[in-house]
């Protein structure tokens, strides 16, 4: 993220430039997040390995890639480390009970928890989803703070937009745990690699329909690089 001083020094990103960035992003976490560990679970299953040995390796590759993230970025992630330890958690769980279940539903528990977490911030003075903007445009920083002091409709926008992703990601977990309890356990790693995919690609495509029918996206981004005024929000959400 960029230090405070330099937010003058860089030209804001455009729409294609963060459009490149957030696949590249998606990209990565898909591959340590789900391919990796379901990967691996049927590699190891087909190798004659039982089913809590192969979960808890499986589940080795985000772990490891969450603290590759701590070590590379040398800052003490609070996501992070909380990651990891739902992910301790669950595994010493699965071995001291035995249940491979357990070890299923590790995923879910963790996606519930986010999910109250963010939707525990429309509490306070800035919800998740401007966040997370904020932190994705560093070099628009003021622009959008600008915005949000000035235009009570741009604030209940992202208020709106947190309590989708908040909703969608309790309606997330709640299908983990499900599935993770009343499937056979040799489906279950390739259905979550199925539901993780299909729940990020719906909040995204319903994120980018209410920012463009709204019209925060061309307020964001604005033409000829000069900014639209608060008032040409839309009032049709």
């Amino acid at each position: 993220m960029t230090a405070p001083g330099e937010e003058t020094q860089s030209a804001p990103a455009g729409p294609d430039q963060e459009q490149t960035a957030a696949r590249r992003h998606f990209a990565l976490t898909m591959l340590c997040d789900v391919v990796l560990p379901v990967g691996l679970y049927y590699v190891l299953r087909a190798a004659g390995l039982s089913e809590v040995p192969s979960l808890l390796l499986g589940a080795a590759a985000p772990a490891l890639n969450t603290a590759y993230t701590i070590v590379r970025r040398r800052r003490v992630d609070s996501i992070g480390l909380f990651v990891i330890g739902i992910l301790v958690l669950a595994g010493l769980g699965s071995l001291i009970s035995g249940s491979p279940r357990l070890a299923l539903a590790r995923g879910g528990w963790f996606t519930g928890l986010i999910a109250l977490w963010i939707l525990g911030t429309l509490a306070t003075s800035r919800p998740f989803t401007y966040r997370a903007l904020k932190a994705l445009l560093p070099g628009r920083a003021r622009a959008l703070e600008h915005f949000w002091e000035t235009d009570p409709r741009f604030r209940r926008i992202w208020r709106g937009l947190t309590v989708l992703w908040g909703c969608g990601l309790l309606v997330d977990a709640a299908l983990r745990v499900l599935m993770a309890y009343t499937l056979p356990v040799d489906s279950v790693p390739a259905l979550d690699g199925v539901l993780y995919v299909v729940t990020y690609l719906a909040l995204q495509v319903t994120t980018h329909l209410v920012l463009h029918r709204t019209g925060v996206f061309r307020m964001i981004f604005p033409r000829g690089g000069k900014r639209n005024p608060p008032s040409r929000i839309q009032q049709n959400l």
